[in-house]
């Protein structure tokens, strides 16, 4: 659905014509439903935080500007559904953001790619498991990149966020994620480079 029929439709909603919001629910269950399970690992919760962000942008339709995709701005609000689902579940510290020590942490090799990851089958499990372990924060940011398709500007736009900030904790959550795969066996530390094994052998 192009953004002048995602317009069009939220118009005939705005009017009184509530049977079109069902267009935009078509047009985006699956994405939400995704981004939803990706962010709590449960097929159960996922079902109810995708149910609780459509009836939260129904009820707030007449608040969406405009200024990005009508899906950027929903899965905003499913992302903070699932932080509040998170919250009460006691699976959320917002204190935990602050202080991390993370130069122990390997690097992911360049070719690194979470929902590549997620596609095949051996690896799987550990890929979920590994995104529950994240903190919830960086898991929003990095499943609207990797599993969403979100570009860093909608993910800023999504997140009320700068660009850097953005890149930041992806970057952290993908660094993350591999260090718990790389850990489980599921992926490798990249090679060291041909100059990086010679050592400075010219030194000694």
């Amino acid at each position: 659905m192009t953004r002048e029929e995602e317009r069009a439709v939220i118009e005939r909603v705005l009017s009184g014509d509530n049977q079109a919001f069902e267009a935009l629910v078509k047009a985006n269950e699956k994405g939400v439903y995704n981004l939803a399970l990706r962010m709590l690992g449960s097929a159960e919760d996922a079902l109810d935080a995708s149910q609780e962000a459509f009836f939260k942008a129904y009820k707030a339709l007449g608040n969406f500007r405009g200024d990005s995709k009508f899906s950027v701005w929903l899965y905003r609000l499913t992302s903070n559904v699932c932080l509040d689902m998170l919250r009460k579940a006691g699976r959320y510290d917002e204190t935990s953001l602050t202080g991390e020590d993370e130069e122990d942490l390997p690097l992911p090799d360049s070719r690194f790619d979470p929902q590549a990851a997620l596609e095949r089958g051996e690896v799987r499990r550990a890929v979920r498991e590994g995104l529950e372990r994240l903190d919830p924060i960086f898991r929003q940011a990095l499943v609207l990149r990797d599993v969403s398709g979100l570009t860093y500007d909608e993910i800023g736009q999504a997140l009320d966020l700068e660009a850097g900030t953005v890149k930041s904790r992806i970057f952290r959550a993908r660094r993350k994620l591999a260090a718990y795969l790389m850990a489980d066996g599921n992926i490798f530390a990249p090679e060291p480079s041909k100059n990086e094994t010679k050592g400075g052998g010219e030194d000694a």
